[in-house]
């Protein structure tokens, strides 16, 4: 289904993916990387442009502004989206292609001959036969996440503050840095938001409303060996890596990694190992629906840090646990209206709702546990993190029609 915001839609996703924005989990600052920063003084200067009000960029890095209200006694909305990227893959140089009236088959990628993306690899793409499909040229993943969501806020603001016809409450909007690394619900946010419930623009297929995410934690495995010239090693050295191997071995391979699970049940997955024959650093994401599950995966990852301490007592293994976010379904149970509000707009559009739980999580899970509800939307974004990363300009204005339907059905209360 084309829209009437598709030329919009298709040149803002363009503009913004090109830009580099990854974030850096071993950065402290916020953002991580001050390369977010273009980005967010570009958003800062295209919303006073078009007339928004009360636009800043905040000391945290995110970018907040309003759309007045044109209807009274209607709730305050905030609609966010970040503008990171995910730092497992490259995202440097990154060069939109835009594949017009897709014809089915097989994409093929300028600057990566033998990579290919067919419905075959990623079937939601056999569905979109005549879109027009936004892939990146091969070498880089596209951005997509979420910088579809940022151009689906964007030109929905934009059609608001060009029609003030439209009956809305209030609208906050928020670009956030650093989803990617777990930070991008900074604590004044929900102060600063001042909204009665919100909804991130971060989810993948037509129709998905969702209001249940993965619980998660992080750890950092720490392995201190003895280190000696090797020539002299002989019963004196620790290897710091045969160690951190160990632990990576002794964990569940068959059962409870990523590429082993689905659907409701969770994961340990180990993301990154550094270091060297004297130390050697494990970083994991322990991921559950549910919070005992979680505590399980963390008890289990502690036992078997402890069990390949105790056979070698010379060498420190350390298991720090932190939490990371919280499923957005404990709180978000308790009253479903943000979630019915954004069901009844979707079935306004011809579009059936469907809610499945997040296999990952979104700033709405760390928005909603900090006391703003926050469902997560769909923007059509599909093979996320990746070079196959792809997204459909008619999906995407779907997407904006359903923000401007969801905002104008709260204000007839």
């Amino acid at each position: 289904m084309r829209t009437e915001f598709d030329r919009e839609l298709e040149e803002r996703l363009v503009r913004y993916a090109a830009i580099d924005t990854q974030s850096d989990e071993d950065q402290p600052s916020a953002p991580s990387t001050a390369i977010q920063l273009e980005m967010q003084q570009l958003l800062v200067a295209e919303l006073a442009e078009m007339g928004a009000a009360e636009v800043r960029l905040t000391d945290y890095g995110a970018v907040l502004a309003t759309i007045p209200a044109t209807a009274e006694a209607a709730p305050v909305i905030a609609l966010l989206a970040h503008v990171d990227t995910a730092p497992q893959f490259n995202a440097t140089g990154v060069k939109p292609v835009v594949h017009r009236n897709y014809n089915g088959g097989t994409i093929s990628f300028a600057d990566a001959p033998g990579l290919a993306l067919s419905p075959q690899h990623s079937p939601e793409l056999a569905q979109k036969a005549g879109h027009d499909i936004v892939t990146a040229s091969g070498t880089t993943l596209l951005g997509a996440d979420d910088k579809a969501g940022v151009a689906v806020i964007m030109t929905a603001a934009r059609h608001l503050l060009a029609n003030p016809g439209i009956r809305h409450g209030r609208v906050r909007l928020a670009f956030t840095p650093d989803e990617e690394v777990g930070r991008g619900v900074d604590r004044r946010l929900p102060q600063d938001l001042a909204a009665d419930f919100a909804y991130t623009f971060d989810g993948s297929t037509v129709g998905e409303i969702e209001y249940e995410s993965f619980s998660a934690d992080g750890a950092v495995v720490t392995v201190k060996g003895v280190s000696i010239h090797p020539g002299t090693a002989k019963d004196k050295m620790v290897n710091a890596l045969h160690l951190a191997a160990k632990i990576i071995q002794t964990l569940p391979h068959v059962t409870m990694t990523p590429e082993t699970t689905e659907g409701r049940e969770g994961f340990i997955h180990v993301y990154d190992c550094r270091g060297g024959s004297a130390e050697a650093t494990l970083k994991f994401i322990l991921r559950d629906f549910e919070l005992d599950g979680l505590a399980a995966k963390g008890e289990l990852l502690r036992h078997v840090c402890a069990t390949v301490q105790a056979t070698e007592p010379r060498a420190e293994i350390t298991c720090e646990i932190r939490p990371q976010y919280r499923n957005m379904r404990y709180w978000l149970e308790k009253d479903m209206t943000p979630v019915d509000l954004a069901r009844a707009a979707c079935r306004d559009l011809g579009i059936e709702p469907v809610s499945v739980p997040i296999r990952g999580g979104t700033d709405g899970s760390r928005l909603t546990e900090m006391g703003v509800p926050c469902p997560n939307i769909f923007t059509g974004m599909h093979e996320i993190h990746g070079p196959l990363e792809w997204v459909s300009v008619q999906d995407m204005g779907l997407s904006a029609k359903l923000c401007l339907r969801l905002v104008e059905r709260a204000a007839l209360g």
